[in-house]
Parts: structure tokens; C-alpha cells; sequence
């Protein structure tokens, strides 16, 4: 007999399975950047979304490596 899933657990685990594979890939964050900018620096402005996409990808490919803020 199978047991039930506990609800959202299904939906959890599709999240954290498209997240693992955006990170394989090195698509970026957007959702956790903002939150990220508006914990640790309240006073910054986050980027538009088009602004991270490009500034990420300009990193990824112009071999400026992995920078990070914190």
C-alpha cells in the first residue's frame, strides 16, 4: 500500500528540482536576488530584472567569475 504525500510536498520538491537544475545550468535568481538585496542592504536599490539578467550573463561569460556582495 502506498502512503499519501504530506500536501505540498510534490510542489516543494518541483521547486527545489527546477531550482537545482537553473543552478546547473547557471540561470540566475531573480526572486532570491531581491530578497537578498532587501535583507542585507536595505538602502540599495535591487536591479530590474533585465539589468540582473544582463549583468549575470555578462559575469558568466566574460569570465569575471563568481562575485559576491556579502
Amino acid at each position: 500500500m502506498r502512503e499519501a504525500l504530506a500536501p505540498g510536498s510534490l510542489s516543494l520538491f518541483w521547486r527545489a528540482f527546477r531550482e537545482t537544475a537553473h543552478l546547473m545550468v547557471g540561470l540566475p535568481d531573480y526572486q532570491r536576488y531581491v530578497a537578498h538585496v532587501a535583507a542585507r542592504h536595505p538602502g540599495k536599490i535591487a536591479m530590474t530584472k533585465a539589468e540582473f539578467v544582463a549583468e549575470r550573463t555578462a559575469r558568466r561569460y566574460e569570465g569575471r567569475g563568481v562575485g559576491r556582495c556579502c
